[in-house]
């Protein structure tokens, strides 16, 4: 293409009224020109350097077309050259091989050979990855003027040069953040200068004007850039501490003593390096929340068996739903294990000798013992070999948890048929029954005011420990993380959870209490009339009375009349004042006080328990609760809900927890054992009740729905949780 000629002039032929002179002087230029060939490279000092090029490059206008029809510009700005540190110089220094014939195209000029005059630099360049990649034809790979310019390069230390310190990133980042090069090339970090820019690294430079701080070509040299594949590049896994030691020097001489830096040595490529936990370009502060929140992942490419078992215990679960993000008090891999001075356990100098463990568990728990140093925090209970008690806790938590749930889901499930059943086939029976509920006036008191406030206690305290511990069991989910979020973060789910624990402890010692007051007061009924003495025998009467929550014989033959029923074998039974499966929730509480309870305390306080235990029943504590907690959980949102809910006879609530009172058609249609026996003692009046009941029954129900309704999400919730983790 023929290059333009400024507006109003062809190349080809100058102005009309200077077309003699302009013979004479392209004579007398080729005159000039054939004796200048014969003297050195370098310009005389004070001369032009230009020779009459400019006439047409330093007009503004002066361009060519270039591929695609864009418009390149043709302009050199004279000012600006004479400033740069090749002013001293002639055009054809550079551009080689031009003569007059240049000015009508047909001469393009010589690609400018660099290497005439900086030859060291040109040779070490076509070693590196772009001088390779540029002779292997990547039209694309850097050149010397892409990155120092052409017509007015200045020298390096200059604050505007490209290759300034400061101005690297920008200059690398024309093309490692150019989208069409980085997919073209498939290079591994396409986003390279905007990662740098907010690094540690690109913020100390390029914000705080560090001058120290690296810039690219500290880490990636000069011109000798090569791919760290190759050994020679200062980024090749096995030189990657020695190049980022010269600036962390004294951490280099750590690393290079710890476990790491020893595989390292002996050319093991397992050895983890500095860009492996800091990252290549992304480095941030080691202080920051969001490090140590990925900090176990980072550990945990190499070392996955270990994450996988962190991640069970609260530490892990708690940095997996984002604590670290919010505070940096929980323990990550690095607290235990050490930063750059990471030594295997047997070494006297590792923080996790036995001289030196007990000092590392005081930085967060100040009064860890010995005892408390058992702790694993990486216990494997599937493994017999290394941790056989855990693995047997485990498996009779695990058997547990089927047995009830396969057995009171079959019972669950049998109750759900035979009710359906029954209902295709006298669906009015069932519909006039519940009218008649709803309709009857007349009622009996099943809940005094003290038992319904325990059960609000209850409900209320059960569904704050599940929001807030479940999560954490399920902490590989969305929604725990979400529901974390909501709460604040973990520290404050961890917070309301002791608060929930604290209000279980708090009914639970009120019933009890309550209990034995109302045993003490009825002491007399345990003395034989005659002698005056206390029987056991009586003490057993009591246990086995209909009023009593203990279970009896007939709560025995309840339940196989109740099957036969399921099955059409038997008629339904009828039910004194507690059947049979209220008397297990009854009692079900008081095992998942203790259980649950007692194993909380022990995570809740562990320094303190772990004075008169080992440490390791930190671990069976933690099975226990975590196992027993989702037997709870799961068996008040399906059994519990059915029992007292999901019945098509009460669908959609059952409202008498709330409301104390029962209706003389239900106390008939289901508990008949006991209206008949409160008939024949006389004391079926005592019962009876009528109050201000119907007033307030609204507000009570729509607590209830809600707490119904939390226990629904929650149950599903759980279900998502346990299938998703089956599912991988």
């Amino acid at each position: 293409m023929i290059p333009l000629a400024p507006a109003g002039r062809s190349l080809l032929q100058p102005p009309g009224r200077h077309r003699h002179r302009a013979w004479w002087i392209a004579a007398a230029a080729l005159l000039a020109w054939s004796f200048a060939g014969s003297l050195p490279v370098r310009a005389a000092a004070g001369k032009p350097a230009q020779d009459n090029c400019l006439d047409c490059h330093g007009d503004k206008d002066f361009s060519k077309e270039g591929p695609g029809g864009a418009k390149v510009s043709l302009f050199v700005d004279a000012d600006r050259f004479g400033k740069a540190v090749h002013a001293s110089l002639k055009c054809r220094d550079c551009h080689a091989g031009l003569d007059d014939s240049h000015q009508d195209g047909s001469h393009p000029p010589a690609k400018v050979a660099c290497g005439n005059c900086h030859a060291e630099e040109s040779k070490v360049y076509q070693g590196s990855i772009h001088g390779m990649s540029k002779a292997m034809g990547a039209s694309a790979a850097a050149s010397c003027v892409d990155c120092h310019g052409n017509h007015y390069i200045v020298p390096v230390g200059q604050p505007d040069s490209p290759v300034y310190k400061m101005n690297l990133p920008v200059t690398c980042g024309r093309c490692h953040a150019n989208k069409n090069i980085t997919e073209e090339y498939k290079m591994k970090y396409p986003a390279v200068e905007y990662q740098y820019q907010e690094s540690i690294h690109g913020q100390a430079l390029l914000k705080k004007g560090l001058i120290v701080a690296p810039s690219c070509n500290d880490c990636h040299g000069v011109h000798d850039i090569k791919r760290s594949v190759d050994r020679s590049s200062p980024i090749n896994h096995a030189n990657v501490a020695k190049t980022c030691g010269k600036c962390h020097v004294t951490v280099e001489a750590i690393y290079n003593k710890s476990i790491h830096g020893q595989l390292l040595a002996k050319g093991d490529p397992r050895g983890p390096v500095c860009i492996q936990c800091h990252s290549a370009h992304q480095i941030e502060t080691p202080v920051s929340g969001h490090f140590k929140a990925n900090s176990d992942m980072i550990c945990g490419k190499c070392h996955a068996d270990r994450l996988e078992h962190y991640r069970d215990t609260y530490h892990g679960k708690a940095m997996a739903l984002g604590r670290a993000n919010s505070a940096t008090d929980v323990a990550a891999c690095y607290d235990c294990h050490g930063h750059h001075d990471v030594l295997p356990v047997s070494d006297p100098n590792s923080r996790l000798s036995k001289a030196n463990i007990v000092n590392t568990c005081r930085k967060c728990h100040a009064d860890a013992s010995a005892s408390f140093a058992k702790y694993e925090p990486h216990a494997d209970p599937m493994d017999r070999k290394h941790d056989p008690i855990l693995h047997y806790v485990f498996l009779v938590m695990t058997t547990l948890l089927v047995f009830t749930f396969t057995l009171f889901g079959l019972h669950t499930l049998l109750w759900l048929f035979r009710s359906i059943w029954l209902y295709r086939h006298d669906s009015k029976q069932f519909r006039e029954a519940k009218a008649n509920i709803e309709k009857d006036e007349e009622q009996f008191t099943r809940f005094q005011p003290f038992e319904r406030f325990l059960h609000i206690l209850v409900v209320t305290s059960f569904l704050l420990l599940v929001l807030t511990g479940m999560p954490l069991k399920f902490y590989y989910t969305h929604w725990a993380r979400t529901l974390f979020a909501f709460m604040g973060g973990p520290g404050v789910a961890r917070t309301l959870h002791h608060f929930g624990a604290v209000i279980t402890f708090v009914y639970f010692t009120l019933h009890v209490t309550d209990t034995l007051a109302n045993f003490w007061r009825h002491r007399g009924f345990l003395r034989d009339p005659e002698t005056g003495r206390i029987r056991l025998s009586r003490i057993w009467k009591a246990m086995a009375h209909p009023d009593s929550m203990i279970p009896s014989k007939q709560d025995l033959d309840d339940l196989v009349a109740h099957n036969k029923w399921f099955f059409g074998k038997g008629e339904r039974p009828q039910f004194d004042r507690w059947t049979y499966w209220e008397k297990f929730d009854y009692l079900a509480v008081f095992w998942g006080v203790f259980a649950i309870g007692l194993s909380g305390l022990i995570m809740w306080f562990p320094e303190f328990f772990s004075r008169f235990m080992p440490g390791w029943m930190i671990n069976v504590s933690l099975i226990v609760h975590s196992d027993e907690a989702l037997l709870a959980a799961g068996f008040i949102f399906t059994v519990h809900f059915f029992n007292t809910h999901f019945r098509l006879e009460k669908f959609p609530m059952d409202t008498v927890i709330f409301s104390g009172r029962i209706a003389k058609s239900e106390m008939l249609h289901e508990r008949k054992r006991w209206y008949d026996r409160l008939l024949k003692e006389g004391r079926l009046d005592a019962f009876r009740v009528k109050d201000e009941w119907d007033a307030w029954k609204g507000i009570a129900r729509t607590f209830g729905y809600i707490f119904f309704g939390l226990g629904i999400v929650l149950l599903l919730l759980i279900i998502y949780a346990m299938v998703s983790r089956l599912a991988h």
